[in-house]
């Protein structure tokens, strides 16, 4: 570029191109999400194959989901993550690929949890940071359509997998299957080989000057001597900031932070537990493999209907101004259908929960992280993100085998689904309960900091009154009139007039 337009840094196009990063991030993202869901197709049979317990089995999508989740801030460490992120995205698909190679020749369970549970959630989570990033680097005006339609490739591909794995185990078995999905997951690759960084030139001349600028530094030092007024509390002081750059901890005294982090941590103790359990929940009841498949599609149907759906809702101006209220309500909500699974005793009463289900989970999905830039503002947005994954991976990693210890234990399910109900309707209680008081506290200080700006105001105007009645009364006052007569026939005999 022109020297000229070498310091200038490009805006987002809000088009053109972006739209193929969006088709990217709809892939990657889809896989992200989908494929540990996708996966409980396959569950029964492994459990048969290595005689192992459902709380056992339940280990391979909680390890998946948990490292997914906790994983997720090293695709985001370093400045200009948007072309770093699209590099790792690219070396991610054959980490998958490889997990589904390896899966097919494990030999124990321990093997799986390896393969299937860290090697593929970090995959998938190198996948996921990146594609979300991207696109608020290409969007800016349409940025929500963007989100949007790049966030439907979850249900999507949900919809696709839970089929498409049931007729690869009916023909492959779960070895032969593992290796094809290995294969599809490599489409990883593509998408991210879309993501291209933005005004690659502007990035190279601005790296010559700054290395230009680090020579002649070093140039300097070597002629005046070395520097040796950095301390070693000072080299720590840098340490911690830049950790602090991208966790920025000072949010754990913000209270809304806080309340909404304890919700959630709660709340994905039953979050993913009934996905997981309930394709082999439908084969328990005597259901035919192909339609206890076809129950992740309906609840992903619905769920494709639902996010949009929750997010013209929310965005209302009647929802809009209480919308920690409306994230409580869809929790509870979810919590509500899982106690009421336990009656679905035929598959037409699956249908009817799995489509209560998508509705409620897309509703959660929709105002999840809305909630939380609601709460903390986009500047702390990124790192209130990071906090809360790392956060939840906790209780993703124990939400699915508590749910199999219970069947293990009771040889039942629905006291898991009970279990997840419950837990979900005290996270949507508590939620509701807690945004309450802080609504309450904001109004009292928010009045209590007008009341202090009129004070203030009153006590400057008051002070002003007075300095301008005295600079008024000194000048002008009818008092000084004989003073001032006198003052000037004083003159006049001194002129000698």
């Amino acid at each position: 570029p022109a020297p000229a337009e070498a310091g200038r840094v490009p805006g987002p196009p809000d088009g053109g191109w972006g739209w193929v990063v969006v088709f990217g991030a709809f892939v990657s993202i889809g896989f992200a999400y989908a494929f540990p869901k996708g996966l409980a197709i396959f569950y029964k049979e492994i459990q048969d194959f290595f005689g192992t317990s459902y709380s056992e089995i339940a280990w391979v999508s909680s390890i998946m989901l948990a490292t997914t989740y906790g994983a997720g801030e090293c695709s985001c460490t370093s400045p200009g993550h948007g072309a770093a992120g699209a590099a790792r995205n690219l070396h991610s698909g054959p980490e998958q690929s490889d997990q589904g190679s390896s899966s097919a020749f494990c030999t124990s369970i321990l093997q799986l949890y390896i393969c299937v549970g860290f090697i593929t959630g970090f995959g998938l989570a190198l996948n996921l940071q990146p594609s979300v990033i991207i696109i608020g680097k290409y969007f800016l005006k349409r940025r929500p359509i963007a989100n949007g339609l790049a966030m439907a490739g979850s249900p999507v591909m949900l919809c696709t997998l839970a089929p498409l794995n049931q007729f690869l185990f009916d023909n492959f078995g779960w070895r032969g299957s593992f290796l094809i999905l290995g294969a599809i997951l490599l489409n990883c690759c593509v998408a991210g080989a879309l993501f291209r960084p933005i005004g690659p030139g502007t990035a190279l001349v601005k790296t010559q000057v700054t290395e230009e600028g680090k020579d002649a530094l070093k140039g300097k030092i070597t002629e005046d001597g070395p520097m040796e007024n950095k301390t070693e509390e000072e080299g720590e002081k840098d340490c911690f900031e830049k950790v602090n750059q991208y966790l920025d901890f000072s949010l754990f005294k913000h209270r809304g932070f806080l309340i909404y982090l304890i919700g959630n941590v709660l709340m994905f103790l039953g979050f993913f537990a009934p996905i997981v359990f309930l394709a082999p929940y439908a084969k328990h009841t005597g259901i035919d493999e192909y339609s206890a498949a076809f129950l992740l599609s309906i609840l992903a149907i619905v769920d494709m209907v639902a996010r949009p759906a929750t997010g013209i809702v929310a965005n209302s101006r009647w929802v809009r101004p209480r919308i920690q209220y409306f994230f409580s309500f869809a929790i509870a909500f979810n919590g509500a259908c899982h106690l009421l699974c336990p009656l679905a005793s035929s598959y037409t009463g699956l249908i009817v929960y799995s489509s209560f289900f998508g509705l409620a989970f897309g509703m959660v999905c929709a105002m999840l992280f809305e909630t939380l830039m609601d709460l903390v503002g986009a500047a702390r947005f990124t790192s209130a993100v990071g906090l809360v994954t790392i956060a939840e991976c906790c209780t993703i990693l124990l939400g699915p085998p508590i749910g199999g210890i219970l069947i293990d234990t009771f040889g039942d399910y629905k006291y898991m689904f009970i279990k997840c109900g419950a837990v979900m309707v005290l996270a949507g209680t508590f939620l509701f309960i807690m945004n309450y008081y802080n609504y309450r506290m904001l109004a009292k200080e928010e009045k209590e900091r007008k009341a202090k700006e009129e004070d203030l105001k009153s006590v400057r105007t008051e002070n002003e009154g007075k300095k301008n009645w005295n600079k008024d009364s000194i000048q002008d006052g009818p008092e000084l009139e004989p003073l001032k007569e006198k003052g000037e026939g004083l003159k006049k005999e001194m002129n000698g007039t």
